[in-house]
C-alpha cells in the first residue's frame, strides 16, 4: 500500500508539472502572438510626418491606441479557432487512441485541459475586443443575444437570416462556455451528464467554422483560408471515425 501511494504521489507530481509547464509555454506563445502582430500591424501602417514634429514612438503608441481593439480581435479569433481544432482532434484521439501515440496519457489530458483554458482566455479576449472596437461596434446585446447585432445581414432569396454568421458565433461561444465550465467543474466525476455536454463541442466547432470563414478577416482569402479548411475537414474526418468506431465497437 505504500509503494502504491508513493508512486500515485509521484504520477500527480508529474502530472502537474507537465500541466504548468504546458500552460506556461502556450500562454506565452499566445501573449507574444497578440502583442508581436498587434505591433506589427500598426506599425506597417504608420507614415512618418517629420515635417510636423511627430516621433516614430509616438506614432506608434498612438495607432496602437486607435486600432489596438480590431488587431486583437483578428489575433484571439485566430488563436481561439486554433485551440479548438486541437482540442477537438486531441479530445477524438483519446477515444481512437491516436493522442497516445504523440503523448503519454498524463500529459495528454494536461494538454488537452490547457488547451480548454487557452481557448477560453482566446474567446473572453475576443469579445472584449469586440466590444471597444469602434470601426465595427458591438454593444453587449449584440455580443450576448443571437441575431441582435445587424453586422452582414444574410439573406436567402427574399428571407432575411438576419447576422447569421454573427449569431453563429454567440452560438458557439455559449457552447464552449458551458464545455469549459462543466469539465473544469466535473473533472473527476465524469458521467453521462459530462458526456452529453461535452457533445456540443461539435456543434460548436461547425459554428465556429462557418462563421470564421464567413465574416473572419484573416480567412477571406490566401493561404490562411486553404489551411483552416484542410483543417475543418481533418475535425470532420476525426469525428465520422470516431463515430464509426462508436457504431462497431
Amino acid at each position: 500500500m505504500l509503494v502504491g501511494s508513493l508512486f500515485l504521489d509521484l504520477r500527480m507530481k508529474q502530472f502537474f508539472r507537465y500541466r504548468s509547464v504546458i500552460l506556461s509555454g502556450v500562454f506565452a506563445l499566445i501573449t507574444f502572438t497578440l502583442l508581436s502582430g498587434t505591433l506589427y500591424a500598426a506599425g506597417a501602417n504608420i507614415v512618418v510626418d517629420n515635417s510636423a514634429g511627430t516621433s516614430i514612438a509616438a506614432e506608434v503608441l498612438q495607432k496602437v491606441a486607435d486600432s489596438w481593439p480590431w488587431y486583437l480581435t483578428r489575433a484571439s479569433g485566430l488563436v481561439a479557432a486554433g485551440a479548438l481544432i486541437l482540442l477537438m482532434l486531441s479530445g477524438i484521439g483519446f477515444i481512437t487512441g491516436t493522442s497516445y501515440r504523440f503523448l503519454e496519457p498524463l500529459t495528454a489530458w494536461a494538454t488537452h485541459r490547457a488547451l480548454g483554458i487557452v481557448l477560453a482566455i482566446a474567446l473572453a479576449l475576443h469579445m472584449v475586443a469586440l466590444y471597444f472596437d469602434h470601426f465595427v461596434p458591438f454593444s453587449v446585446v449584440d455580443l450576448l443575444v443571437p441575431f441582435a447585432s445587424e453586422y452582414q445581414i444574410v439573406t436567402w432569396g427574399n428571407l432575411s437570416l438576419g447576422s447569421l454568421y454573427v449569431a453563429l458565433g454567440v452560438l458557439a461561444f455559449y457552447c464552449i462556455a458551458l464545455i469549459v465550465a462543466v469539465s473544469l467543474l466535473w473533472v473527476n466525476n465524469k458521467d453521462y451528464k459530462w458526456k452529453v455536454v461535452h457533445l456540443l463541442s461539435y456543434l460548436a466547432m461547425a459554428f465556429v467554422f462557418v462563421h470564421a470563414i464567413a465574416i473572419g478577416t484573416d480567412l477571406a482569402a490566401g493561404a490562411l483560408r486553404f489551411i483552416f479548411i484542410g483543417l475543418g475537414v481533418l475535425v470532420l474526418v476525426a469525428a465520422l471515425v470516431r463515430a464509426w468506431r462508436a457504431f462497431t465497437l
